[in-house]
Parts: C-alpha cells; sequence; structure tokens
C-alpha cells in the first residue's frame, strides 16, 4: 500500500477549528472543573510525580503559571493536544492510502463526540489519548517500512504516555499482544527489538524511583479508585458506552474495524483494539479509558468509506456533513454551552438522565456541575476571613476537605494572605503541607459539619456555621463554610500525629 500524500490545507483548518471552537462554544458562566484546580496547583509544587497522576500534565501547568496561569492558559493545553491529535489521525490515514476524502472524514470523526469535551478539560486524558494515538502511527509507519526505528519511537511514545496517564499500561499490553497474535510475531526475535526499549525504560525510570519513594502511591490510589468509583462500574454500561462515546462518527470507526479485520496486513490494529477492550472492561477500567484507541480506527474507516464511494464521492460529502450536523445537534450534551438552567430545561426535554457517581440522577452532567459553584464558595470563604481581625488571622488557618474546594480557594482567593493559609489532606495536597500545624483558630470548608468521630473538631471552644454554596445545579451545593475558634493543647498535638501519620504511609 501506497503512503498518500497529505493535504495540509485541509489538515490545519480543521485543526484550528478544533483548537478555536471550544473556546467560543462554552458559556462564560462555568468554571474550571474539579480537577483542573488540582492539577494546576500540582504544577506549582514542580515534582517527578503525585499522588494521583504522573506529572507531565502538571507541568505544562507550571508553562501556564509562567504567563499567569489564567483559565484560558490552562485549555490552551487540550486544545492544542487535540488539534494534535487530528493532524495525527489525517498522518495515519495518509500512511492507509486515504486522500483527500479520507483526511477530512477522519479529521472530522476526531474533531467531535467524547473527544469535544475531553479536549477542553485540562485532565490527563488529553495527552493519553495523543500518546496512544502516535504509538499506534509509529506501529503502523514499521509495518510499512519494516524498519526497526518505528519500534523506537513507538516504545518513546509510550514512555511518554507513562508520565501522562498510567493506563497506558493498557495501550502496551494490548500492542504485545498485537504482535504475538499476528504475522509480525518476529518482532520479539530481533535484538534491535530490546535495545529499542531501553530507552523507553530510562524515561520512566524516574517516575518509578519517586513512586518507590513515596510507598507505591499509584497502588494507594487505584485502590481508593476501585473502593469509591470502579466497583459501580456496569459491564454492559461500559459496552454501550464504546458506542455512544462516538456516536458522530460511529460509521467511521466501525467501518474501520471491518476494514482492518478485513486486511491481513492490518488485521493487528483489531486485536490492539479488543485486546484494550478486554483488558479495561475486565479490569474495571472507565469506559472512557478507551478512547485513546478509537482515533486510529476513525483513520481506517475513513479510507474504507474512501475506497468504497471512489465513483461517489458525494455520498462521502454527505457523509462528512452528517458527522457535523450530527454533533452540532448533541453539543449541549458535549459541551456547557448554555447557562444551567437552559441546559436543565433542554435535558428533560430530551428525557436526558445523568448519574452521577453517587448513582443518583442530577439535572447536569457531573463534569458540568463540578464547573460551578467555586468562585461563589472562594468569595464566601475570603469575605469572612478577611472580616476577621489581623491578630486572628494570623493564628488560623483554612482547611478543605477536598482537593477541588482548596485548589479552587488558591486559584481564585485574591490576597495572598488568604491563599497562603489554605490546606487539605486530600491527595497531593497532602504532601504540601507544613509537618507542623500551628493554629488557634481553623476555617473549615466541607461537604457537612464535621461528625463526632473526627475527634480534632472535639477540641475547640466555639463553632459557628458561616454561609454555604447556594448555587442549587453545582456539586458543591450545600457545601459549608464553618469557623473553629480556639483549639485546645490536646486538639492541636492530635492534629500533628494524625498530619504525621498520614504522610508516612506515603515515605518510606
Amino acid at each position: 500500500m501506497h503512503k498518500a500524500k497529505i493535504y495540509w490545507p485541509l489538515v490545519l483548518l480543521v485543526a484550528a477549528a478544533k483548537f478555536v471552537l471550544p473556546f467560543l462554544q462554552q458559556d462564560p458562566l462555568y468554571e474550571l472543573q474539579r480537577d483542573e484546580y488540582l492539577y494546576y496547583q500540582q504544577g506549582l509544587h514542580f515534582s517527578l510525580g503525585y499522588l494521583e497522576n504522573p506529572p507531565l500534565l502538571s507541568w505544562l501547568g507550571t508553562i501556564s503559571s509562567w504567563f499567569g496561569g489564567s483559565e484560558t492558559s490552562l485549555k490552551f493545553w487540550p486544545c492544542l493536544f487535540g488539534a494534535a491529535t487530528i493532524i495525527l489521525t489525517c498522518m495515519i490515514v495518509a500512511e492507509l492510502g486515504g486522500k483527500f476524502l479520507a483526511q477530512l472524514l477522519a479529521a472530522l470523526g476526531v474533531m467531535g463526540g467524547a473527544f469535544v469535551r475531553i479536549h477542553f478539560l485540562y485532565q490527563p486524558n488529553f495527552l493519553d489519548i495523543f500518546f496512544w494515538t502516535l504509538s499506534l502511527y509509529f506501529l503502523i509507519r514499521y509495518i510499512n517500512s519494516s524498519q526497526d526505528k518505528f519500534i523506537m519511537c513507538m516504545a518513546i511514545s509510550l514512555a511518554l504516555g507513562w508520565w501522562s496517564k498510567y493506563s497506558v499500561l493498557f495501550m502496551a499490553l494490548a500492542i504485545v499482544t498485537g504482535f504475538i497474535l499476528s504475522q509480525y510475531r518476529n518482532v520479539f526475535t530481533k535484538k534491535k527489538t530490546w535495545i529499542a526499549f531501553l530507552p523507553a525504560l530510562l524515561i520512566i525510570l524516574p517516575n518509578l524511583f519517586w513512586q518507590y519513594v513515596h510507598n507505591w502511591p499509584l497502588l494507594h490510589h487505584m485502590e481508593e479508585l476501585r473502593d469509591t468509583q470502579l466497583k459501580f462500574i456496569n459491564k454492559s454500561d461500559f459496552l454501550k458506552d464504546q458506542f455512544m462515546m462516538l456516536l458522530p462518527a460511529l460509521l467511521l470507526w466501525i467501518a474501520g474495524l471491518a476494514w482492518v479485520l478485513s486486511k491481513r496486513q492490518w488485521r493487528i490494529i483489531a486485536v490492539i483494539y479488543f485486546s484494550v477492550i478486554l483488558l479495561l472492561l475486565f479490569g474495571s477500567g472507565k469506559s472512557y479509558y478507551t478512547l485513546g484507541v478509537y482515533p486510529v480506527l476513525i483513520a481506517a474507516g475513513a479510507v474504507a468509506w474512501e475506497q468504497l464511494l471512489r465513483k461517489r464521492k458525494w455520498i462521502g460529502y454527505a457523509l462528512a456533513s452528517a458527522v457535523i450536523i450530527f454533533n452540532w445537534m448533541i453539543m449541549p450534551l458535549l459541551l456547557p454551552i448554555w447557562k444551567p438552567e437552559k441546559l436543565d430545561a433542554f435535558y428533560k426535554k430530551i428525557d436526558a438522565e445523568h448519574k452521577w457517581e453517587d448513582l443518583k440522577t442530577h439535572p447536569l452532567p457531573q463534569d458540568f456541575a463540578d464547573m460551578l459553584g467555586w468562585k461563589e464558595l472562594t468569595e464566601r470563604s475570603e469575605r469572612f476571613f478577611n472580616s476577621l481581625p489581623d491578630s486572628t488571622k494570623a493564628n488560623s488557618i483554612i482547611y478543605c476537605r477536598n482537593y477541588g474546594q482548596a485548589g479552587s480557594l488558591k486559584f481564585y482567593g485574591k490576597s495572598p494572605g488568604f491563599k497562603n493559609r489554605v490546606i487539605s489532606d486530600n491527595g497531593s495536597f497532602l504532601l504540601w503541607i507544613p509537618d507542623t500545624i500551628g493554629m488557634r483558630n481553623l476555617l473549615f470548608i466541607g461537604r457537612r459539619m464535621p461528625g463526632k468521630d473526627d475527634e480534632v473538631f472535639q477540641h475547640f471552644e466555639k463553632v459557628t456555621v458561616i454561609d454555604s454554596v447556594t448555587n442549587p445545579y453545582s456539586r458543591q451545593f450545600g457545601d459549608k463554610i464553618i469557623f473553629f475558634e480556639n483549639i485546645d493543647k490536646a486538639g492541636l498535638k492530635l492534629a500533628n500525629v494524625g498530619l504525621k501519620q498520614m504522610k508516612a504511609e506515603f515515605n518510606r
């Protein structure tokens, strides 16, 4: 199969649209999503690893902080890598022999569906998808050329994927399975193959060393995810989501799967796809973890349609138009393009239900609800804190139950005296708390009043409920702001002993 030329004006035009459109589509009322505050704060605490995720995403946040650390500077990265994924997908199309129509279809396929939200959230998923796609691009280059250098490039892509999200292990295992079950299995008998993996190993070693020094927080995080989220995943929902996530591109990737199955040369891609699905299905992975394997299927499907419609290209352009129209029709499901009230009315009109991690139905998708209420929480907390006498502020800390609350207070807070006193023992924030806490008062931010089993809070002289989040569409609706005054010596000692024990869990 001969490589086709890349139609750069077309590809760059669609990539530019991919980069710009989310900024224009999302309603400005919405704020950053809960996890984005955490990843940005990680970038302000440079490290070779973090308790929840590898550090590459956070290092991008470090760069954003040099330019003011605004919401736009953070959203720049998913939009950039989204555009890069479109370009990479079209390069795969060219490797598979696809020309103008195929590249147009593939670019539009990656532009829509679940990729819309993924490529506007400052979360590891956009990096994960890019490096999965990059590794498969080099796999295809290897098959087309038989040049061993592409095995090394593939291995390095997977290693960079490790620095992005640990789920790249599923892709690595799937690729190994693909080689074993294909006619390319002799790759494992080549000395150059094993040498090619040495640079990849060297690339991931610093993070592995960090994991070792911190007592393998990856395993702790996976156990926490399993207890709080993964155990609720339904296998039938997982499989259904594979069709729903990229519904506008369904005819593309299904055709791509059929096409690679029909071509002995490319059957390895089908094996990799089914291996990813099975590994994640039985490994209790979330359905969207598979998204990184779909750009290559979309690329293959675009080639299949172009070949099938060689004498009826107008059908192909009609299909391209249908993809665009379908994405436009479902855009309120992909991005919060309207204010909550209008979205809520729209969802009721189409009978759309939104189940959150609590397994209950809510008016908005969980991600959208997680983009509301943070500024309100910060403004109400900072207003009260600034109303305190200077002597009281100097002896107070601001303690947040979760990293979203802590990150948003640090992100939206205006005065350094307020932001610098925010702490949390949730996630990576735990590692940034001073080893010893000195305080008399505590401004508490949390879902509910601490219970009697939360012993430290029983050692304050006075407790006053100050305020709460009032936005009913926010996932933080009802979060309380509570002021605890005058802790006794026993309570302060208890707090520091507990902090030391929590930190010890992540240190050898």
